[in-house]
């Protein structure tokens, strides 16, 4: 007969059951205990020692635990791995419990509703967002929020992909769904590793008053689901959650994922890090909130001419103004996360150091007005309405909070004396007692005669006077109580220090009692302020991120672009920002960009680690940072206003599922070419080489008269394909531009400066040169070469056409370079050949790879692989 569960175990199975799919973090005294399979996979993820409860049992209890003061970290470890963590906790005092205390989750915490953040993610968002579908309308209600700041956003999404181009935009790790969503959407989100949570009940009360500026009733249903779970797992105040506001994607210039990745705007595609980055480059922000603003702007640009001026105008009256700046930076240095304040507040979760942070924070707003006041320029006027410096809250935490306060608010030491009469009562009463009990110690030390005896406390027997063993016959044993014995010592007691105990107790008692009603209630009274904390956030935010692009620009001489609605686009010496700050000012090449409304395509060629995607990169990075509002690094830019940016720029296939590179490549051109407009810029780099050289030149060329004909998109589009420069006879759209080489020496040298013009030839095996390749492999494949280009007619009738090393001269003069299929070389028997059978199979190994698709790393990687080759015996 199965032996039946403990009370204990019944009541923990009733509450795992409302959570399978979390970890539930069981609170037991001073620890929180997993158990069964939580306990089990819990103690491999967070390398905790698995135990047993009833070991004796025939089925002993998996079980392993972590200390509650701790528990923040490992719950962090594992929400940071895609799990959900139930926090279960006693919902009433132990003393008044009849049988099992009661228990309950008091908070889920999941991927997408994780607040606690950490300095190193202090600028960076954690948004939650949830995705309803509407068959009727074929539309999509997408909407996010960020829990710990309070920001509350929606939109109506057209396709599938649409959404899974904001999801991935905004890096949501968790998205809630109801049953309308398709499981084909569903698996693309778990690909992205995105955790799902369905929600399909729906309280329309949740939030209620935060949405009812939304009319649209798939939009309401979005955020009606999205608010009903974040009520669900927080089971806490969310006061501080901000009035949803609607927001159209096209409203912004449109950068989708594949381009954010490759222009690396946010994040390196080596590292994973910020750092080399767009972002890395314009952040000077003094403010977490600041950070995480300029992030936004970053993500997206502006697309309306009189906001992207009416920036431009702030950040020139910065720019102008050194010193004021420099006033507002040092105030700015002093602000602390106001948003996320707020955040912690209205959760009721703050503790007295948040309110000092906060008291601080409200210390520097009149600063920041009063340098904005001496600039004296209607540009700030907006923003500087907004900046209420909320003086009343700033007075109440002054007067009440004092200045060095505990974490714990539950321990007193919080609020300022004279605040409050009764806790200052109390406080005299402990004050008084200490000093009691210093006079009885003194008048017992007198009375025995004992030197070392001392009045001492601890929670099990309260107050007692303690005598070494030595010293224990100098006592009256009718005056004193035994009430502990210890190794040295003993402890007694006295009634009149008994009598003076109750009396010191119960003000400690009530001292700490009445300090936390006194804390909370003040906490409560600045919850209610929070909107205009909120707002006045914003407005810091702004002149954080806006001082940020004035110094920027002035360190690294940034320019004021012009815009005009002529499709003009100029750039004098023009300057990639991230690879300027990388290589630094002196060595990087600068150079110009001129299209003019009869110029909609610019075809760049030359030697492959020229510059070219460089020269590329930086137009669209110009184009950010210009749309955003910031300077530019040229002499002097005219610009025309894109609405959306496309590019194609390195080689890279997605396994998962299951695209070659070359489909890869074919799917983001595809997106370029259906959904660009006249008013867009196209970046494409190398299309077309990730199939045979026929069919790429073919596609590429095919591309490139749709883009003139019909979509008349800005275009960069750099090739190998000698062939497309001739295109500039029939396509009166399109110029042939070439990054400049030279060869000296016998070695190739790239001098990084676009030139009008096609390339007169691709210099491949000067790159294999330089990536170290032997001598005399590099002359075959020179020869090799001397013969397709001597011989181009005839070869390009037969694809396997045999070349011989006979048939081949090593001084055979080069002619002009075109690049035809690689062709399949039959080597004949080593005895007849210059190359031994080994070196033979290398060459033809060289002869079929396109050392053009591949980057300076891979070219290494197989020099290293050859040679490793040559040298076996």
């Amino acid at each position: 007969m199965a032996k039946k569960n403990t009370a204990m175990m019944e009541q923990y199975q009733k509450i795992k059951d409302q959570y399978p799919d979390a970890f539930l973090f069981y609170r037991i005294g001073d620890f929180y205990e997993l158990f069964n399979e939580d306990a089990v996979k819990g103690a491999q993820l967070l390398e905790l020692t698995l135990t047993a409860r009833n070991h004796k049992a025939e089925n002993p209890i998996p079980m392993c635990g972590v200390p509650h003061k701790a528990a923040q970290g490992y719950i962090d470890t594992l929400v940071d791995q895609g799990y959900k963590v139930a926090i279960c906790e006693q919902v009433e005092d132990p003393k008044l419990a009849q049988g099992m205390v009661k228990r309950e989750v008091i908070q889920l915490v999941t991927p997408g509703t994780q607040t606690d953040n950490n300095s190193e993610t202090a600028k960076d968002n954690n948004y939650l967002a949830s995705v309803v579908y509407s068959a009727t309308l074929d539309q999509y209600g997408f909407s996010y929020i960020e829990l710990s700041t309070g920001e509350l956003k929606v939109t109506l999404l057209d396709s599938a992909d649409a959404v899974l181009n904001e999801v991935i935009n905004l890096s949501s790790k968790e998205i809630v769904v109801d049953d309308s969503i398709s499981t084909n959407l569903i698996d693309n989100f778990k690909k992205l590793g995105i955790l799902i949570s369905p929600q399909n009940s729906v309280d329309e009360e949740n939030g209620s008053e935060i949405i009812t500026n939304i009319d649209n009733e798939l939009l309401r249903l979005s955020l009606n689901v999205l608010l009903s779970y974040v009520a669900e797992t927080q089971k806490r105040s969310l006061s501080h959650i901000q009035p949803a506001r609607q927001y159209q994607p096209n409203s912004y210039l449109k950068i989708d994922h594949n381009s954010q990745y490759n222009l690396e705007l946010l994040k390196n595609i080596r590292t994973g890090k910020k750092s080399g980055t767009l972002l890395w480059v314009v952040d000077d922000t003094k403010t977490a909130m600041g950070g995480r603003k300029l992030k936004q702007w970053v993500e997206r640009p502006l697309i309306k001419q009189k906001e992207i001026e009416a920036r431009q105008s702030l950040v020139e009256t910065l720019l102008d103004n050194y010193y004021e700046r420099n006033e507002l930076r040092e105030a700015l240095i002093k602000v602390y996360d106001l948003e996320r304040l707020a955040g912690r507040i209205s959760f009721g979760g703050g503790n007295a150091r948040d309110l000092i942070q906060l008291k601080s924070s409200l210390d520097q707003i009149p600063k920041i007005k009063h340098v904005l006041n001496q600039l004296d320029t209607p540009e700030f006027q907006q923003i500087y309405e907004r900046l209420d410096d909320v003086h009343d809250v700033y007075q109440l935490i002054d007067e009440a909070i004092v200045e060095d306060a505990p974490i714990s608010v539950k321990d007193g030491g919080i609020i300022k004396h004279g605040y409050n009469d009764q806790l200052d009562k109390y406080r005299d009463a402990m004050q008084n007692g200490k000093k009691w009990l210093a006079d009885l110690e003194a008048k017992e030390r007198q009375l025995t005669g004992i030197s070392n005896l001392k009045i001492g406390y601890n929670r099990v027997f309260g107050y007692f006077i303690e005598v070494t063993k030595g010293n224990i016959a100098k006592l009256d044993d009718s005056r004193y109580n035994r009430v502990q014995t210890l190794t040295n010592a003993e402890r007694f007691s006295t009634p009149e220090l008994k009598a003076k105990e109750s009396l010191i107790l119960e003000a400690q008692e009530k001292s700490r009692s009445l300090e936390y009603e006194i804390f909370a209630k003040i906490r409560e009274q600045i919850k209610q302020q929070i909107p205009r904390v909120q707002k006045l956030a914003s407005g810091i935010s702004s002149i954080d991120v806006l001082q940020s692009f004035a110094t920027i620009s002035e360190r690294e001489q940034f320019v004021k672009p012009k815009f005009n609605h002529d499709k003009l686009l100029k750039l004098i010496n023009a300057r990639h920002p991230v690879v300027e700050q990388v290589m630094g000012s002196q060595k990087y090449v600068p150079n110009d960009v001129l299209m003019d409304a009869k110029t909609k395509i610019l075809l760049i060629t030359g030697p492959n680690m020229s510059g070219k995607s460089t020269y590329m990169r930086q137009l669209a990075l110009i184009v950010i940072l210009a749309q955003m509002g910031c300077f530019v690094p040229a002499e002097s830019a005219v610009m025309p206003i894109f609405d959306q940016i496309f590019t194609r720029i390195g080689a890279a296939d997605d396994l998962i599922s299951g695209k070659s590179t070359f489909m890869v490549e074919m799917k983001e051109a595809n997106q370029a070419i259906q959904n660009a407009t006249e008013n867009s810029l196209i970046l494409f780099d190398e299309l077309g080489r990730g199939t045979s050289t026929y069919d790429g030149v073919a596609l590429a060329q095919a591309i490139i008269e749709y883009i003139h004909d019909k979509v008349h998109a800005k275009t960069m589009f750099s090739t190998h394909y000698h062939e497309l420069t001739g295109l500039s006879d029939e396509l009166k759209q399109l110029k042939n531009v070439h990054v400049g080489a030279s060869e000296k020496d016998g070695h190739l040298v790239f001098l990084h400066k676009v030139l009008d013009g096609a390339a007169d030839k691709s210099y491949g095996i000067n790159v294999a040169q330089l990536a170290g390749l032997p001598t005399d492999l590099l002359a075959r494949a020179q020869s090799v070469l001397d013969h397709f280009e001597n011989n181009d007619e005839e070869t390009g009738k037969n694809a396997n056409l045999a070349i011989t090393p006979e048939s081949v001269s090593v001084e055979t003069e080069a002619a002009e370079e075109q690049q035809l299929e690689l062709f399949k070389v039959e080597t004949q028997p080593a005895e007849k050949s210059n190359l031994s059978k080994k070196e033979t199979k290398i060459m033809n190994e060289i002869e079929k790879t396109d050392l053009m698709s591949l980057n300076p790393m891979e070219v290494m990687n197989l020099v290293y692989q050859w040679k490793q080759k040559l040298n076996e015996k």
